[in-house]
């Protein structure tokens, strides 16, 4: 069974003569790193959206477990999907590291127990703990990313979808969200990775979708993932 499965799913925004995305049949399974790639204005952060329900299809339909997205509120649709955009900054906004994590946690009602335990754990997991009382937007570009990846995982959500993840990151700092994300998987975490860096898709995922001229072009196992 296919966690996320877009259905001849085509969207236009106003007053646009030409469809954004047109036909697109994607399943997702809960496991495993896929890649989605692409040239500039192909539609691949409009379809990230519409997995996410920020952006409603034009035409067919977008499935979540087997069930329509339309059925699902976007609060409930954030407890399976964790997204986390292209620029860290935007989504942000707490006073120290430490709130940032937690603040997912104590909105959905935890016990302050298991929020102490949780941002722990997810501190030490990400390399954070010297920053859990640090100002967030004042760390470097790497951290930022971690923080949002860690604040994104503290629920739990079943799935991840990063926009455009590596942009900004030194050589190192995208070695590092590589393992990361294989970390994320081995806890039983699918991830969608939307990325114009070849050699990090090759290195990371273990498939890739080519979306070009707002269609899906190709799926594909990357060589890595061939050889296992």
């Amino acid at each position: 069974m296919a966690f996320l499965k877009l259905n001849e799913v085509s969207f236009s925004y106003p007053r646009q003569d030409r469809p954004v995305l047109s036909g697109i049949d994607l399943a997702l399974e809960q496991e495993g790193i896929a890649a989605l790639v692409g040239p500039n204005g192909s539609g691949k952060t409009t379809l990230t959206k519409l997995m996410v329900g920020i952006l409603s299809p034009s035409a067919g339909e977008v499935y979540l477990e087997e069930r329509s997205l339309r059925n699902f509120s976007l609060a409930q649709i954030g407890r399976r999907i964790g997204y986390i955009f292209q620029n860290p900054d935007h989504q942000l906004f707490c006073s120290t590291v430490a709130e940032e994590i937690g603040f997912g946690l104590k909105h959905r009602g935890w016990p302050l127990d298991a929020i102490t335990e949780r941002v722990k754990f997810l501190l030490d997991y990400f390399e954070l703990t010297p920053y859990r009382k640090a100002f967030p937007l004042h760390l470097s570009r790497g951290e930022k990313q971690r923080v949002a990846m860690a604040a994104v995982l503290a629920p739990e959500p079943a799935f991840l979808i990063l926009d455009e993840p590596t942009v900004g990151l030194d050589l190192y700092r995208k070695k590092l969200l590589g393992d990361y994300l294989k970390k994320i998987a081995r806890l039983g975490r699918g991830t969608l990775v939307v990325s114009h860096d070849h050699s990090f898709v090759q290195n990371t995922a273990d498939r890739v979708v080519v979306l070009e001229r707002g269609r899906i072009q190709g799926c594909e196992k990357t060589k890595g993932q061939e050889t296992r």
